[in-house]
């Protein structure tokens, strides 16, 4: 299983991610991307590509999601939603891709740098 973070999907938006069904979304990718999209360009094309993003596996932020969060955060040196996206692709055992440096070198962690 695979997640994506935020700076990834806005990549796919543009070209890049492929089998959707197998990824697994934290919910705060969800935010992330509407409110970039919906600042960039209009509600219709940011409603579209979250509607695309939910037909991977939306995993919500519980409780125990949000204590686990705030560990792998305070142990990673991550913001808030950097450690939610971290701790879900720890806790379902995924591989995380990122165009993010605040992921670099951590464990299940595929990151490359954005093209300029």
């Amino acid at each position: 299983m695979n997640v994506v973070d935020s700076s990834c999907w806005l990549e796919y938006f543009a070209g890049a991610i492929e089998d959707i069904p197998s990824l697994v979304v934290p919910s705060i990718t969800l935010y992330e991307v509407f409110k970039k999209l919906l600042s960039e360009t209009n509600e219709d094309q940011a409603l579209l590509a979250v509607a695309h993003m939910r037909q991977g596996r939306v995993i919500e932020l519980d409780a125990d999601l949000a204590i686990y969060s705030a560990k792998i955060g305070k142990d990673n040196k991550l913001a808030l939603a950097d450690s939610i996206i971290y701790a879900t692709s720890s806790k379902y055992n995924c591989t995380l891709w990122t165009q993010d440096q605040h992921f670099k070198g951590l464990k299940r962690v595929k990151y490359f740098e954005k093209e300029r």
